[in-house]
């Protein structure tokens, strides 16, 4: 579990400066590793900060994600899913029940970003799609 300090420090790392919404958003991301959607972290944080909004939530995710702090993970058409793990590594989703893992043991060969004339490359992304062993036994 991250703590204020924890928070805090990462926060000023990407050079954030941290308030009561920036904090409270970015220790829910990197306290709770599901891949929560705006609507999931304004849901859990909202009734401690009354005045957040959740129009407040979806800017402070877009700061973060403009800052390297966080990812913002399209996954499907319905929502984009955020990741406070910046870190390279893949995601397995459900394609039936949507959750979303980490998946950290991938050959490093697969994060080589490729030369390309005229062409900057600033991020890879890799998902793998199935189904997970809850959705099968079902």
């Amino acid at each position: 579990m991250k703590t204020f300090g924890d928070i805090h420090r990462h926060l000023i790392q990407y050079s954030i400066r941290p308030s009561q919404q920036r904090t409270s958003v970015m220790g829910y991301l990197m306290n709770h590793k599901t891949h929560p959607t705006v609507d999931e972290i304004y849901n859990a944080i909202s009734p401690d900060i009354p005045t957040l909004s959740k129009t407040t939530v979806y800017n402070t995710l877009n700061l973060f994600v403009k800052k390297g702090a966080a990812l913002a993970l399209t996954l499907d058409d319905k929502n984009v899913r955020y990741d406070a793990n910046v870190s390279n590594h893949a995601h397995i989703i459900c394609s039936k029940c949507g959750i979303v893992h980490d998946l950290f043991d991938l050959d490093p060969n697969l994060y080589k970003l490729p030369k390309m004339d005229g062409f900057t490359i600033n991020a890879v992304e890799i998902s793998y799609y199935g189904v997970c062993g809850a959705c099968k036994e079902s």
